[in-house]
């Protein structure tokens, strides 16, 4: 299956970002959600194609690094708004993926497995910013894993940038209309 995330999707999302883009909420955070949540898929079942986009538009709309909480629901609303023109979805997919954008620092878990992984893949990364993720906060067995924690904590603080497309994107050091900011390299 070809990867759902292109770089004209990026650069789409990348053009009206409008905090740091290798701030905390950034692309290297986005590279770590979307590893952390097709590594999670593989136990739970989680529909790949959605985690991998929900690691793109979860953060893309937030107005501040602080707290902004209302950047989900406007995350959601971007992916609406790109449906289409950047990717395609069927609709089932793009209701669970709206679905884990808006509620993602919300709701503490869903029933759906795809949404549960998704919110699961970013609240691993939450040692960025000095918070060590709770297993009573993770909604799946796979991620209250310790081994999985412990995983996702030593690439978090390390600032560790995963070999995917967004980490590309990340190493290659693109910025936001001259933002340019230190990466750490894992």
């Amino acid at each position: 299956m070809v990867n759902i995330v292109s770089n004209e999707l990026i650069t789409a999302v990348q053009y009206q970002f409008q905090v740091d883009w290798n701030g905390i909420h950034g692309v290297s955070h986005w590279a770590r959600v979307y590893e952390n949540g097709l590594h999670l898929a593989e136990s739970t079942g989680a529909n790949k194609q959605v985690v991998r986009l929900f690691a793109v538009f979860h953060d893309s709309r937030r107005f501040s690094e602080g707290q902004d909480l209302e950047h989900g629901p406007r995350g959601a609303q971007l992916a609406k708004l790109y449906r289409g023109k950047y990717y395609q979805l069927p609709d089932d997919e793009f209701d669970l993926l709206f679905t884990a954008c808006s509620l993602h620092t919300q709701a503490k878990t869903h029933v759906d497995s795809t949404v549960q992984t998704c919110f699961d893949g970013d609240r691993l990364d939450l040692a960025r910013v000095g918070k060590i993720p709770d297993p009573r906060f993770l909604c799946t067995e796979a991620a209250r894993d310790p081994k999985t924690i412990e995983w996702a904590i030593q690439r978090s603080i390390t600032g560790f940038v995963p070999k995917n497309i967004l980490g590309q994107t990340a190493l290659e050091g693109q910025t936001n209309r001259g933002n340019a900011g230190r990466l750490a390299h894992g």
